[in-house]
């Protein structure tokens, strides 16, 4: 793993298999970040034109069949002996991402009516069985990754590394949401989750207000700054309702510019790669969450709208159904970011090193369920329906190449949760803020 990754969860499977880093946040020195930060004013961001949310709308037999495909991904890929699920289908590992993932989905599907109360508590208790069992990185934080048979601390190949390799502050942020909308929803939980944290060190994901992540490399281990655009802000409201400061990362005005895409002005990340040694995809990702689990801030509505509007716009222009995420992909490299813009380049397929893959560029199965529950749009709708063919037995397939309309099917835990947040939206709201 390098040691300027990201290292989420939802970016693992064949990922794993290849060993490689899965980074949408690549550390910077916290010294250089600050000096960057503190040098600009900030970008204006109009607010007014903010996104505003969807009433509650009745859900079709359409939805309601999603849903339940979607949880056969976790009923397939459910490891009873240790409470964890497979990040992707098969691959017995995964990350707090994906386990925060896994939360996610089990508060939907209980919310939809899929499993009964019963059901939802059992699972819910070994999963927090697993969190209070698994090993922490230096005593302080989750491992960025475990093998989800054993809960034994491995690298992204699986192989055991009883020392741990670091932690990522975004893999255990989504953790931390997770866990606070469990406690929110079933307060009866609260006493037995705080009981856990307060074996975490929680203080150390946060440096001068912002997320910080840690990597093992050798004998010594490195302290980074970790996040790019959308997810940064992501991760610190999620940090943030666990009393951590993360104010500087709240916000994206003083990391961002505004550039026309497909006739959009959308939101890039200023740490250009060259200089912070990181890709900085602006993709569907990080907005649609935020959306979904929290309810948008005005900032993180004004943003979400535009990057979803140049996807529609790109449509209208070219005829291509565009829905563009990051995604393991069934070849290689495994894992890309399809994006709107990144690394000076509109509508960029990138991998963690860069390298551009634009013959893979994907229509994303869970941009297109997150955007039409955000947004319910005549395109939402279509690109939707376009994806209807790639349910399978183990729940929903990843997306359809663009090139030749073959499909992606790799079948993960983030794309079935998201399919499951989406539809619960439709039904309720954010997760977090029930209608």
């Amino acid at each position: 793993m390098s040691t300027t990754s990201r290292s989420t969860g939802n970016r693992s499977s064949l990922v794993f298999l290849a060993g490689l880093a899965l980074a949408a946040g690549i550390a910077v020195s916290g010294d250089g970040l600050q000096h960057y930060l503190l040098s600009r004013g900030g970008v204006a961001i109009d607010l007014d034109s903010a996104y505003q949310r969807q009433q509650e709308r009745s859900l079709t037999p359409q939805d309601i069949h999603a849903a339940k495909v979607a949880w056969r991904y976790f009923e397939t890929n459910y490891r009873s002996e240790s409470g964890f699920v497979d990040a992707v289908a098969g691959f017995p590992s995964g990350t707090l991402w994906d386990q925060g993932s896994y939360l996610f989905a089990l508060l939907a599907a209980e919310g939809l009516g899929i499993i009964d109360p019963a059901h939802f508590g059992v699972r819910v208790d070994h999963l927090l069985t697993a969190l209070e069992r698994m090993p922490l990185f230096d005593n302080r934080l989750p491992n960025k990754v475990y093998d989800s048979r054993s809960l034994a601390m491995v690298n992204y190949k699986n192989d055991p590394v009883p020392d741990g390799v670091g932690w990522s502050a975004l893999d255990n942020a989504r953790m931390l949401t997770a866990l606070r909308v469990l406690e929110h929803r079933r307060p009866d939980h609260g006493p037995r989750i705080r009981a856990l944290l307060r074996d975490w060190d929680l203080a150390a994901m946060a440096d001068e207000g912002r997320l910080q992540g840690a990597q093992r490399d050798g004998s010594d281990v490195l302290y980074r700054q970790e996040g790019r655009i959308g997810y940064e802000q992501y991760g610190a409201r999620a940090a943030a309702m666990w009393g951590l400061d993360t104010l500087a990362a709240g916000s994206a005005r003083n990391i961002m510019e505004w550039y026309e895409v497909s006739g959009i002005d959308v939101p890039v990340d200023l740490r250009r790669a060259s200089a912070f040694r990181a890709i900085t995809p602006t993709l569907s990702e990080p907005f649609f969450l935020q959306g979904l689990e929290l309810g948008f801030d005005r900032e993180g509505a004004t943003l979400a709208k535009r990057v979803y509007a140049a996807q529609e716009r790109r449509h209208r222009d070219t005829g291509q159904i565009t829905m563009v995420s990051e995604d393991n992909v069934n070849q290689e490299p495994f894992f890309l970011y399809s994006s709107v813009y990144s690394n000076g380049s509109p509508w960029a397929v990138v991998s963690e090193d860069g390298d551009l893959y634009p013959e893979l560029r994907t229509v994303s199965l869970k941009a297109a369920f997150a955007w039409d529950a955000l947004f319910a749009t005549d395109y939402t709708a279509l690109a939707r329906s376009s994806l209807a063919d790639l349910e399978t037995d183990g729940g929903w397939a990843s997306g359809r190449y663009e090139v030749d309309g073959r499909i992606n099917d790799v079948v993960t835990a983030n794309t079935n949760a998201v399919v499951l947040e989406a539809i619960h939206f439709i039904a309720h709201g954010p997760l977090w803020s029930l209608r």
